[in-house]
């Protein structure tokens, strides 16, 4: 479908016709040259020559003015395009990035990684896929921070999580501090779904509030949290040197109390078995309507304007 956006602007059109009918005429030279019969024959030629330059003359300008009075209509073509899913659903990851999470005890590519490293890659594959959400997302360790509020450019909360480092924000694990930010980003939300993704070892060692507290508000304000305990070994109850360790009965509770899932993961292959889960869980996308897009052609007649104005310019330089 093509259309102007400023249609009335080609009301523009007969100008120059209402301009040469009531503006008063430019005065005529007074003079008068008698010649022989002859040499008066030969000029009726010439005004032949001299008519018709005058109407290449008026025909390039109208041309000139037409294409001119076409772009400032704006011609545009509008064609659909798919609108995103609408899913109504706003979605904060919270990512654990203290210490105990450089252990080595994942895999990726067939080679031993870091805990942090395998969450980052298989995290930021389910942001990008996440096309319809607003998600964001909280870092945590012995502070937390907001690292990009939640927002519908998927991509950009993808690329923050793969810029996640360790030792940024401390070595210790506040859990509690983590999940209560991203329930204050999400208390004032009118999402009809909010949820929180909280992946960690789930051993707290710092913060000034417990987490338990942070799932309590959760459930109060009607946010669910999912929950992923990362890590092969379990921690024992007196045991020492637990910081590589997973508190998973931590982390089930957190999850139990707010009303959503806890998942258990050991390896890359559980990490990427969990998010297709909870992208099941947090599911129900519908397809939106299309939406109009408009794409300008005004260049095309500004373009031809400019032209004929120049093609205007060289003929009347080549006039006798």
């Amino acid at each position: 479908m093509e259309w102007f956006a400023s249609p009335l602007a080609l009301l523009l059109a007969p100008l120059p016709l209402l301009a040469a009918r009531f503006l008063p005429p430019r005065p005529a030279a007074a003079a008068a040259v008698v010649v022989p019969d002859a040499i008066a024959a030969t000029l009726g030629s010439g005004e032949a020559a001299a008519a018709r330059r005058d109407r290449t003359h008026r025909l390039l300008a109208w041309a000139a003015w037409l294409a001119l009075v076409v772009a400032i209509a704006g011609p545009q073509r509008v064609l659909p395009s798919p609108a995103l899913p609408a899913t109504g659903r706003e979605i904060v990851l919270v990512l654990d990035l203290s210490g105990s999470m450089e252990a080595k005890d994942f895999q990726l590519n067939g080679q031993p990684v870091r805990r942090i490293d395998a969450v980052k890659a298989v995290s930021a594959d389910f942001l990008r896929g996440r096309a319809g959400d607003r998600v964001g997302l909280v870092f945590f360790a012995e502070q937390a921070e907001v690292a990009a509020v939640p927002t519908f450019d998927v991509a950009a909360v993808a690329e923050a999580m793969e810029t996640a480092a360790i030792g940024d924000l401390g070595r210790s694990t506040a859990i509690g501090d983590g999940l209560g930010l991203a329930i204050k980003r999400l208390r004032d939300s009118t999402a009809p779904s909010r949820v929180v993704v909280l992946l960690s070892d789930g051993t707290s060692t710092a913060g000034a509030v417990r987490a338990e507290t942070a799932a309590e508000l959760a459930r109060g304000l009607g946010i669910k949290v999912h929950t992923i305990a990362l890590g092969t070994t379990e921690t024992l109850a007196g045991s020492e040197g637990a910081g590589s360790l997973v508190d998973a009965a931590t982390l089930e509770a957190i999850a139990s109390v707010s009303g959503g899932s806890f998942f258990r993961v050991r390896s890359t292959d559980d990490l990427k078995a969990v998010t297709s889960a909870i992208d099941a869980l947090e599911g129900g996308r519908a397809a939106a309507p299309s939406v109009a897009v408009a794409v300008s052609l005004w260049p095309w007649p500004a373009g031809a304007a400019v032209l004929l104005l120049a093609a205007l310019f060289v003929f009347d330089r080549r006039r006798p």
